[in-house]
């Protein structure tokens, strides 16, 4: 229920980089995760802070990526084992991306839980080094959540950068987080599946699922 107001209410916010550090979860079936966390994103850059995306199991040009490069101190990297493999090298950083190299197949391919273990383990090390080089206010790990769900990655390493995150904001996004996480984060949101056209056939589309 919304609260109705029916005078002025003054709310004194919290500013400065000092006031970071917070971790956040989004997690649940529905559409919105990555999504959230972009929005966020882009509210950080919108007020100076750097942002840094470390996306697992993802590979290929999703929207984010080539929107990115038009802002400011927004870095997105993803560690997909495809992104990773040598004939792939070029879809590893967004600063590879270029109007000539823009993917327009709309294929995705999900690699078997195995192949992407080695691939993970190189983006949680990347995680580990963007936090202990502190250059940026706002660390987003997406899919992370599912990474742990698969056990690709042990739920304590995640526990280890949560405990050295400093000052850095640090958002975790994916379905079927680990319940063992929820003490360990200050904000719990759950993206629930009430209706998605894929349900009546509407394949994902681009600029708007991808």
């Amino acid at each position: 229920m919304v609260t109705k107001i029916v005078k002025p209410i003054a709310v004194q916010g919290e500013q400065g980089r000092e006031k970071l550090g917070l971790v956040h979860l989004v997690t649940g079936d529905g559409k919105g995760k990555t999504t959230s966390s972009l929005g966020l994103a882009l509210r950080a850059i919108g007020t100076g802070y750097k942002v840094y995306m470390i996306q697992f199991l993802k590979s290929g040009g999703t929207g984010e990526l080539y929107a990115a490069k038009y802002l400011p101190d927004f870095v997105i990297e993803q560690f997909g084992v495809d992104a990773l493999r040598e004939k792939q090298k070029k879809q590893t950083s967004l600063g590879f991306f270029d109007e000539e190299t823009t993917d327009t197949t709309g294929k995705f391919i999900f690699q078997p839980d195995l192949e992407e273990k080695d691939a993970a383990l190189l983006g949680l090390a990347h995680a580990q080094r963007i936090l202990e080089n502190a250059a940026y206010d706002v660390l987003i790990l997406d899919e992370i959540n599912c990474v742990l769900d698969k056990g690709l990655i042990p739920l304590g390493e995640i526990l280890a950068l949560i405990r050295n995150r400093g000052n850095t904001e640090l958002i975790l996004t994916g379905r079927d987080a680990p319940k063992e996480l929820y003490e360990h984060v200050d904000y719990i949101s759950q993206v629930e599946r009430i209706k998605h056209p894929w349900q009546k056939g509407i394949k994902a589309r681009r600029g708007i699922e991808y």
